[in-house]
C-alpha cells in the first residue's frame, strides 16, 4: 500500500532521476521485503506497507528493528520537527523498491537542527549513526523534506520546548495571584484547533484576548506573540488543549528576546472557582515588588 504526498514526491523523483551513486546500489538478493508490523509504532501506517530487512541502520531482524525504533518514540512525542518521522522511518523501515533510497543530507540537517537541542535537554547527544554527512546531497537520489516547499522555505519550523507544559490545577486564588506576579505577562485567551493534521494546528481567537498583565510587551503585540507561541511550541499547545477543539485559558509566562514562553496555563471553567476569584481580584491586586 502506497500513500501520502511525500511518497508521491519520492516516486516522481525516482522517475526523473538517473542512476544513483554507489551509496544506493545493492543486490536485490541482499535484503528482503517484509510487511511493517503493527508493533513497529514508529513507522506503521507511514504511507507504505513493506520495508527492507536488513534496514539502512544494519538491523537484521524485525525484533531488533522494533526494539531500536521504539526508543525514538519519546522524541516524536516532543514534535520537534514535522519531518522527523519520515527521516527516521527512511532508515529504520526503508521503502521496498528496487534500490535503497537514503534520506537527503538536507532532511537530516533540518531534523537535527530542530531535534538535537531537545535531545540535549534530556542528556542525549545526536548519535553518530545519524551523522548527516553520511547521506547524499540533494541533487542525488534521496528522500527530501516534505514540510516545506520552494514557496515556504522561510516558514518557521515548530520546535518543542525543553520544559514540559501542562495545565495547572487552580489550587488557591492566592497561589494563582503569586504566579501572575512572578511572570512577565498574563492573558486570558481562546484557542481554536485548525481543520488540519499538521503540527502547528492552533489559532488564537483575536476577539477573545483579555490582557491581565502586559509587562514588557505592548498590548497590541500580545496577540501576534501568542500566535507565534502556538506555532512554534507544539508540545505545550497540544498538552494544554488535551484533544479539545476549542478552549479558554489563562496563560502567563516570560518574554525571551524574540519570543514568549508560557510557564503556567489554567483552563477557564466554571468549576475553577479559585481561578475566577483570582482574575477578579487581579485588577486591584498589588504584587510584592509594587507594594511599597
Amino acid at each position: 500500500r502506497l500513500g501520502g504526498p511525500w511518497l508521491l514526491g519520492l516516486l516522481a523523483r525516482l522517475l526523473l532521476c538517473g542512476s544513483p551513486g554507489a551509496w544506493a546500489s545493492y543486490l536485490r538478493r541482499s535484503s528482503s521485503c517484509t510487511p511493517i508490523p503493527h508493533r513497529m509504532a514508529l513507522c506503521y501506517d507511514i504511507g507504505y506497507s513493506e520495508m527492507r530487512i536488513p534496514n539502512l541502520l544494519e538491523h537484521e531482524t524485525m525484533t531488533e528493528v522494533i526494539q531500536q525504533s521504539s526508543s525514538w518514540l519519546p522524541l516524536l512525542a516532543r514534535e520537534c520537527h514535522p519531518d522527523a518521522r519520515i527521516f527516521l522511518c527512511s532508515l529504520f523501515a526503508p521503502i521496498c523498491l528496487d534500490r535503497l533510497i537514503y534520506p537527503c543530507r538536507s532532511l537530516c540537517e533540518a531534523v537535527k537542527r530542530s531535534c538535537a537541542p531537545v535531545m540535549a535537554c534530556y542528556g542525549y547527544p545526536w548519535p553518530e549513526i545519524l551523522n548527516c554527512n553520511k547521506f547524499p546531497a540533494d541533487h542525488e537520489l534521496c528522500i527530501a523534506a516534505v514540510s516545506m516547499d520552494q514557496n515556504s522555505s522561510s516558514r518557521r519550523m515548530p520546535r518543542a520546548s525543553c520544559k514540559d507544559c501542562e495545565l495547572e490545577e487552580a489550587s488557591t486564588a492566592r497561589e494563582i495571584l503569586e504566579s501572575l506576579c512572578a511572570n512577565d505577562f498574563a492573558v486570558k485567551i481562546r484557542i481554536l484547533r485548525k481543520n488540519t493534521t499538521t503540527i502547528s494546528d492552533f489559532d488564537l481567537d483575536p476577539s477573545k484576548v483579555e490582557v491581565l498583565k502586559h509587562g514588557p510587551l505592548l498590548r497590541t503585540e500580545i496577540p501576534a506573540r501568542l500566535q507565534q507561541w502556538l506555532d512554534i511550541d507544539a508540545t505545550c499547545a497540544h498538552n494544554i488543549m488535551r484533544g479539545t477543539h476549542a478552549g479558554v485559558f489563562v496563560v502567563s509566562g516570560e518574554v525571551q528576546s524574540d519570543k514568549v514562553v508560557v510557564n503556567k496555563a489554567y483552563a477557564w471553567q466554571k468549576r475553577n472557582r479559585n481561578l475566577h476569584q483570582a482574575v477578579r481580584r487581579w485588577k486591584h491586586h498589588r504584587c510584592p515588588e509594587q507594594a511599597g
